[in-house]
């Protein structure tokens, strides 16, 4: 915004309207990750991506849904666990 990068959102609309976004690409794979329960399923592509992720957003991310199927989810973390 303005010049500066920020890792926020304005909470003005003004503010928000000055802000540009900063696009990134990320190698990525032809392989499907229907299926896919654990990490090993993955590709490799596919964790880096999931870990710039958390990197972006500064968080571990939790639980990783692999395709529209319930079942087809990865608990990466407990988010209820101390």
């Amino acid at each position: 915004m303005d010049g500066e990068r920020i890792d926020y959102l304005p909470a003005s609309q003004g503010a928000q309207e000055r802000v540009v976004p900063i696009y990134e690409t990320l190698p990525g794979w032809k392989e499907s990750t229907e299926g896919a329960r654990s990490w090993a399923d993955l590709p490799a592509q596919a964790v880096k991506y999931v870990r710039h992720v958390e990197e972006l957003i500064g968080a571990p991310v939790a639980l990783l849904s692999t395709s529209p199927e319930r079942d087809d989810t990865i608990l990466v973390q407990n988010p209820f666990q101390d």
